[in-house]
């Protein structure tokens, strides 16, 4: 069960960080891979933390 869960969690962290590098170009961010590549790996802590980076990745994510 618990190998269940970490393969799930793995896949959705996978899945947003897809999907936020893919619409990356929608956000106020400075266009620059290693600005994209450490956004798109922390956007879990940063998600959290962080109210601009929620509703930039919200607007990657959405496309609005």
């Amino acid at each position: 069960m618990s190998g269940l869960i970490a393969v799930l969690l793995i896949v959705g962290y996978t899945g947003f960080a897809w999907k936020f590098w893919n619409g990356y170009r929608k956000t106020n961010f400075t266009r620059s891979t290693s600005n994209r590549l450490i956004l798109s790996l922390l956007w879990p802590v940063l998600y959290i933390t962080n109210k601009p980076y929620r509703q930039n990745f919200n607007k990657a994510l959405k496309g609005k």
